[in-house]
């Protein structure tokens, strides 16, 4: 392997850059040189969140372009739709198959577009999981972004212990249980 760009979307509040972080410690864990960036926009008022994470034997650029993806993550379907152009033609797009309206839908301006992950495996390949109830089935709603990352880690590589291992060090010690958990439901989806 060269180089793996991964770039994570979401909402604000999702998780998103906790996210980026576990997969660049693992693959830094791994010995790959790792670039990270962030791109916070509106993150605390439910707007979008943009991460990316670069690693390889030699990374220079933190920012993923623009058709270079080979891994999207997005924690909600609109993100998804939104950043599918970033997609290498044999990308994974890995989607939490979640509906949260932007405020242009609340305040009646636009409307949520219909069958978007329809939409999106015409021309990606695609896998979906519904984070948000495997999350609540596991007793804490918000570990969604490890069932999600969970899945995606099939496609990103590395071990199952490697994934956890960096999953212990990295979230809150009250919640690893839950957050291993979480990923696992993910991860064997």
């Amino acid at each position: 392997m060269d180089k793996l760009n991964v770039m994570i979307v979401g909402v604000g509040g999702q998780g998103t850059l906790l996210t980026s972080r576990i997969i660049g410690k693992v693959a830094l864990s791994a010995g790959y040189d790792v670039k990270i960036s962030e791109v916070h926009g509106m993150a605390q008022r439910g707007g979008s969140v943009v991460t990316f994470v670069r690693y390889g034997e030699n990374v220079c650029e933190p920012v993923v372009e623009e058709g270079d993806a080979d891994i999207l993550i997005a924690f909600e379907r609109l993100e998804a739709l939104r950043y599918a152009h970033f997609l290498k033609k044999d990308g994974v797009l890995i989607v939490n198959d979640c509906k949260i309206d932007p405020m242009t839908v609340v305040i009646g301006a636009n409307q949520y577009p219909e069958n978007i992950i329809e939409t999106l495996k015409d021309e990606h390949k695609v896998f979906s999981i519904d984070g948000a109830s495997v999350a609540k089935s596991l007793g804490n709603s918000k570990v969604l972004n490890s069932v999600v990352l969970g899945l995606a880690a099939k496609y990103i590589g590395f071990s199952k212990e490697q994934w956890l291992s960096i999953i212990e060090k990295t979230v809150p010690s009250k919640t690893i249980e839950i957050n291993e958990k979480a990923f696992l439901a993910g991860y064997e989806n």
